[in-house]
């Protein structure tokens, strides 16, 4: 069936009825990143997105820096005068405030 990715809104192919045969089914997740998208409110995600995550997971995995040494272009970064968090900020924080922050990294959209 045709699924749209949550995270990039790239359509792509997907078998859940027949696991095997989906194409997630040929990568290799970590148990981190596994974990980690179990904790989510993604439904499927494409292949590509399914890597970005999977290699951001692990670079999540180093501690948040204390709030004065945050970097910006890494953690975060400045639009008209406000801070805009990052992906890796969110996902290294560990959980999902539920706000419907733009970088959002467990698929939470404000309704």
């Amino acid at each position: 069936m045709k699924k749209t990715c949550q995270r990039c809104q790239a359509n792509f192919d997907c078998t859940p009825e027949a696991i095997t045969t989906c194409g997630c089914s040929t990568l290799r997740l970590t148990p981190t990143t596994h974990a980690y998208l179990e904790k989510t409110n993604y439904d499927c995600l494409c292949n590509p997105c399914l890597q970005e995550l999977d290699a951001l997971v692990q670079k999540a995995q180093t501690p948040l820096p204390p709030p004065s040494r945050l970097r910006q272009g890494t953690h975060y970064y400045i639009e008209n005068g406000l801070l805009v968090f990052t992906e890796l900020y969110h996902l290294s924080r560990g959980y999902c405030c539920g706000s419907g922050c733009r970088h959002c990294a467990y698929g939470f959209q404000k309704i």
